[in-house]
């Protein structure tokens, strides 16, 4: 729905303070997914990466190239928020939005499945650096257009503050979950989690879930009203 179309049938109150709960619930949804999407990598990266993708690397060198590879992740976000930004003004946010997390939960289940440096080498480390690219390109369009789809719900000026700060809940949201998601497989698995194979299953699991709620709140968007 285009601007033009909600000037042109101006909805009641009731429905207006309807469609601006179900844009704020979705945003801060669909931030909260983005950014355990996002988020779940530095956990593992800590824990596991450096063994799985970078071992011939000293322990400390590979920690630090593992967060490399997180870093292209933000690196990649204003490119993000500029590419969806403008195809949000386009053909609207809730389209563009949709694809962020289509975006991002395809990568996230990618990265479940890259092989590690035993595999296939280094190309591991390269491949990982892309789908980092790529979920950073996701995130950085989905935050900020997630706020704008709440506040160009709100008709004053009044609560603006309060309607985009809601949004911004969704990165702690899924810093938590990240680290409840890996506190869980950890838990699972005992002792036996930060060897090679079991680090990869957890972070292929968790990656899968990631992907799996990003398809659902896709879908829950698609369906909802919107701009």
């Amino acid at each position: 729905m285009t601007a033009a179309d909600v000037a042109a049938v101006p909805l009641s109150d009731l429905d207006h303070r309807a469609q601006l709960r179900r844009a704020v619930i979705a945003s801060t949804v669909g931030t909260t997914i983005e950014w355990y999407d996002f988020l779940l990598y530095g956990q593992m990266a800590a824990i596991v990466f450096a063994k799985l993708y970078f071992p011939s690397s000293d322990p400390l060198t590979g920690t630090l190239q593992a967060f490399a590879v997180f870093a292209v992740g933000f690196a990649a976000r204003p490119i993000g928020a500029a590419i969806f930004g403008h195809y949000g003004d386009r053909i609207g946010r809730k389209a563009a939005l949709i694809a962020t997390l289509l975006l991002t939960g395809i990568s996230t289940f990618l990265v479940g499945c890259v092989p590690t440096y035993e595999q296939i080498g280094v190309w591991g480390a390269i491949v990982m650096v892309v789908l980092r690219f790529i979920q950073g390109i996701g995130v950085g369009g989905e935050w900020g257009g997630s706020v704008l789809l709440s506040m160009e719900w709100a008709r004053t000026s009044k609560n603006h503050g309060l309607i985009a700060a809601w949004p911004q809940f969704g990165g702690p949201a899924g810093f938590f979950l990240a680290n409840l998601a890996i506190l869980a497989f950890s838990q699972m698995s005992g002792d036996q989690f930060l060897s090679w194979g079991c680090g990869s299953r957890s972070c292929s699991a968790s990656s899968w879930w990631g992907s799996v709620c990003g398809s659902g709140s896709a879908s829950s968007r698609r369906r909802s009203s919107g701009r």
